[in-house]
């Protein structure tokens, strides 16, 4: 009798999950499969609400798809550990990663496997195509996505992977009263969530991805941009934590929308999981982009380090209603509109010259479907220090920017009920009411609202000109 071993880490589904179908394929008669999860505490530092988004969608896998089997530590030690519990290890099958902490983790315990001569079964799972799969002729990685995206859509995407759901019911395993320790750990991340969150796991994601292709796919490409409307997907969560595969929505898209509706949604939807896949393979030709600027000559900017203007910007204290109720959002649902994202990164480092980094690493703590990859592409591009970024003098204006995605306030109003009185001619600059018309609209500017913390134009100029040093 032999174990195989599962490692579920970003994959929290049992449907197209590339390791547990080619693990399940393998099991001979009398063999066992083992579940397990390891929780590494560099990667549950200052948890936050990324972090307790991603365990509650652990419990939900754990609970309906079960039993996980949780080790605690260090890799080597952890895994060393695991290894005196069980013995006979077949394999040990996983979905690696080809970026980031992720990367490196998994590095470190290939070789603990190679030392304990346990054979390690890898794929590429998490994007829909690997990072070195989309290629220029001469074999080289594009910087630019217009004909990254051309190249990508000319490859077969991989199928969608079946599991015999039987054959692993039959070979799973629960051995998790040999686990104590990394279950209490589980269960200390789990138990007491921040946020009441709802719509978690692998049915969620079925789910919303059929209210999406219903019919929001088909006004993707002008309903995306209002943070009002709920016409996005929502599916990056469930990438994130794995609950869905990019492959089940890329087939399920191709094969569920109707050619005879408008395409322009459809279409837009599939540049964007286009887009997913060329970050990945940027972050993967450039891994240090988490801590330098992908683009040389935008290293060194003299950004603003001051702590006070920095927070007031995160407790969404800026005096812009855009900025503050997108701020909000995120701060109160581990969530912003990707249009809204646009505005806040570009009005973190052009408005306040404040170090794209920061942001990033602030949208790591909150964000649910953080992955780090989309993130620091995102950033990297709003700052124009990344590779196909936007140029350093497109500055958004914030308070256009609400006017053009915002038009009546409905999102503004939702997230900042100060303003929920103030007349729509005001609601994008508040701070321009009279102050009688601030009297009648119950709010006070400077009191229960703040006055704008820059002059948009001023910083607009401000920051080309600390951008053109760099640039000369």
């Amino acid at each position: 009798m032999a174990t195989s071993i599962v490692w579920i880490r970003n994959d929290l589904r049992i449907r197209d999950n590339i390791a547990l179908s080619e693990a399940v394929k393998e099991l001979e008669e009398g063999d066992e499969l083992l579940p397990l999860f390891h929780i590494h505490p560099d990667l549950i530092q200052n948890f936050d609400l990324q972090h307790d988004y991603f365990f509650q969608t652990v419990k939900v896998f754990h609970e309906e798809s079960g039993p996980l089997h949780f080790i605690y530590g260090p890799e080597e030690e952890a895994f060393r550990s695991m290894f005196d519990t069980v013995d006979e290890v077949k394999g040990v099958y996983f979905n690696k990663a080809e970026t980031g902490f992720g990367k490196a983790r998994d590095e470190r315990v290939m070789r603990v496997l190679e030392e304990e001569d346990i054979p390690a079964r890898t794929y590429i799972d998490h994007p829909l195509h690997g990072a070195e799969e989309v290629t220029k002729k001469d074999g080289g990685l594009y910087q630019v996505f217009s004909p990254y995206f051309k190249q990508w859509q000319k490859l077969d995407k991989p199928a969608v992977r079946k599991v015999d759901e039987a054959k692993l019911e039959k070979h799973l395993v629960d051995r998790s009263d040999s686990f104590e320790e990394g279950k209490k750990k589980y269960e200390e991340l789990s138990g007491e969530p921040l946020l009441d969150w709802k719509y978690v796991g692998e049915q969620a994601a079925a789910e919303r991805l059929s209210f999406f292709l219903d019919e929001p796919i088909y006004y993707y490409e002008e309903d995306r941009d209002f943070p009002s409307k709920d016409g996005t997907s929502l599916m990056s969560r469930y990438l994130r934590t794995g609950a869905i595969s990019p492959r089940t929505i890329y087939h399920r898209v191709m094969d569920e929308t109707d050619g005879r509706k408008r395409q322009d949604g459809v279409e837009s939807f599939i540049r964007e999981l286009a887009f997913r896949d060329f970050y990945h393979m940027v972050y993967y030709n450039n891994p240090e982009a988490a801590d330098k600027e992908i683009t040389e000559k935008f290293r060194g900017i003299p950004w603003n380090e001051d702590e006070e203007i920095f927070e007031r910007f995160t407790k969404a204290e800026t005096g812009f209603p855009f900025i503050d109720a997108a701020m909000r959002q995120l701060n109160e649902t581990g969530w912003m509109h990707n249009r809204a994202r646009m505005a806040v990164a570009s009005f973190l480092t052009k408005d306040l010259l404040i170090d794209w980094r920061k942001g990033e690493r602030y949208f790591h703590q909150k964000l649910a479907d953080y992955e780090a990859a989309s993130n620091i592409g995102g950033w990297q591009w709003a700052s124009s220090t990344g590779t196909d970024a936007v140029p350093y003098f497109r500055v958004f204006n914030p308070v256009r920017q609400s006017e053009r995605f915002d038009p009546n306030g409905e999102y503004i109003r939702s997230w900042i009920p100060e303003l929920k009185d103030v007349p729509k001619k005001y609601i994008h600059q508040p701070h321009k009411m009279s102050e009688e018309e601030q009297e009648k609209a119950g709010c006070r500017i400077g009191e229960d609202y703040p006055e704008p913390m820059v002059d948009h134009k001023k910083m607009r100029e401000r920051a080309i000109e600390v951008y053109k040093q760099k640039k000369d």
